[in-house]
């Protein structure tokens, strides 16, 4: 006899957009979750499902989708096995909860294929809980720029990755709902890959960047893939990586989005700049800045963008891209003036880049001699940046080292131990 085909997990698959292989995808995550083990299903495992080729999928699979639709197996149209006649179960090992369980269930399997109307539904997700989600999110944003780098920016934000993720699996939702919640739990990943980078904590961005990748292609968003790709970028520039810098920020810069919108171009552009400063191309880098002017220039303001973009990438962001780039060619008089000018333009809220723009500097000033000026410059820097960003902790014990190889033994020395002392007791 031919096997009767799941219709009622086939019309719950349709209903909430999913094919065989997505929700592969979705039931091997919720196993990996509750095994700590990815799961080993594909396609054709749910297309036996549905053909009804398996009509009581295997304990772990079973659990993981009654996570993912937030309903019962039997609830799905699967069937529990019965016991052979010829091996009946002894009376007293006779579970009366399972035989209730069984009944209701196949009261609500014949209720479901034949949609009668009254059946209990799972709580519907809906764009209030992804804009809840968002209003989390510049929150997070938030504090990175007050902060960054920190290890409870980095978790908190991983929490609500998975708090997103969740959601996906607390209730039926359109197929938009589910789309926005997997960018939201991308841009969540991304943060905490940026905040593991901004404290020199590269291997785990390196694996929170492989979830937030992830999490971007199943949502679709091209904004947030810039995001993570150019983090990437950044990433690898830091540890002194060009070559994957470069292939990492191209993939960026290759989306369509930037072809869209020149303010998403400009980014890229700048974040090229600094690599290709960071490599030493004098040409390329001076190339790669007068592009990412002209690109911002042609930009216009009134355009929708992410409101991590608009937190972040202005004039004062790019001014800083190109002090970065010029201090690593050690053209030291022209990354003092594009110090000046980010600083001139920093908006008060990004108090983390304000340390790090200012930390440069100091370092480009006293490069070209200026210990007395190079000094009080870093001394403007504050007591928490200094001591509680990693970033900004590093440059400075840079300078530190720098300061005394310049004028070893002087007043200037002294003053400049005196303050960090300082600055450690304050904190």
């Amino acid at each position: 006899m031919d096997a009767t085909r799941n219709t009622v997990l086939e019309a719950w698959m349709t209903e909430h957009g999913y094919s065989s292989n997505s929700l592969a995808e979705a039931v091997n995550r919720a196993i990996e979750r509750l095994t700590g083990r990815p799961g080993g299903l594909d396609g054709p495992s749910v297309r036996a499902w549905k053909a009804g080729r398996v009509t009581w999928p295997k304990s772990a699979a079973r659990t993981a989708l009654e996570g993912v639709t937030g309903l019962p197996a039997v609830a799905l149209g699967f069937v529990p096995r019965s016991r052979p006649s010829s091996t009946p179960a002894p009376p007293q090992q006779e579970d009366p909860d399972m035989k209730r369980r069984t009944v209701v269930g196949s009261i609500a399997v014949v209720a479901a294929a034949a949609a009668a109307p009254g059946t209990a539904s799972p709580r519907r997700i809906g764009m209030s809980d992804v804009n809840r989600l968002n209003k989390r999110f510049a929150e997070i944003i938030a504090s990175d720029h007050r902060h960054g780098g920190q290890l409870g920016i980095e978790h908190r934000a991983a929490a609500l990755a998975d708090e997103a993720l969740n959601l996906q699996n607390a209730g039926s939702a359109t197929q938009r709902v589910r789309s926005n919640l997997y960018a939201s739990a991308a841009a969540f990943r991304s943060s905490a890959m940026w905040a593991a980078i901004d404290g020199w904590r590269y291997d785990v961005a390196k694996a929170h960047m492989r979830e937030a990748q992830a999490l971007a292609e199943m949502s679709g968003d091209q904004a947030i893939k810039f995001r993570i790709w150019s983090h990437a970028g950044t990433m690898y520039r830091h540890m002194g990586r060009p070559a994957e810098a470069f292939a990492a920020n191209d993939v960026a810069r290759n989306l369509h989005l930037t072809r869209r919108d020149p303010l998403f171009a400009s980014l890229g552009l700048a974040r090229q700049g600094a690599i290709r400063g960071a490599a030493h191309d004098r040409t390329g880098t001076r190339r790669a800045f007068e592009q990412a002017q002209d690109a911002m220039l042609r930009a216009d303001p009134a355009d929708y963008r992410p409101v991590w973009m608009l937190a972040f990438y202005d004039q004062a962001e790019l001014d800083s891209l190109a002090l970065s780039a010029y201090l690593a060619l050690g053209i030291y008089l022209t990354a003092e003036y594009h110090a000046h000018r980010s600083l001139s333009a920093l908006r008060p809220h990004m108090i983390r880049s304000r340390a790090i723009t200012t930390t440069r500097l100091a370092h480009a000033q006293l490069a070209q001699g200026e210990a007395d000026a190079a000094t009080a410059t870093a001394m403007k820097v504050t007591a928490e940046a200094a001591t509680q960003h990693a970033r900004v902790t590093r440059m400075l014990q840079e300078f530190g080292a720098a300061l005394g190889a310049t004028a070893p033994g002087s007043s200037t020395v002294q003053t400049w131990t005196e303050h960090t002392a300082a600055w450690r007791m304050a904190t």
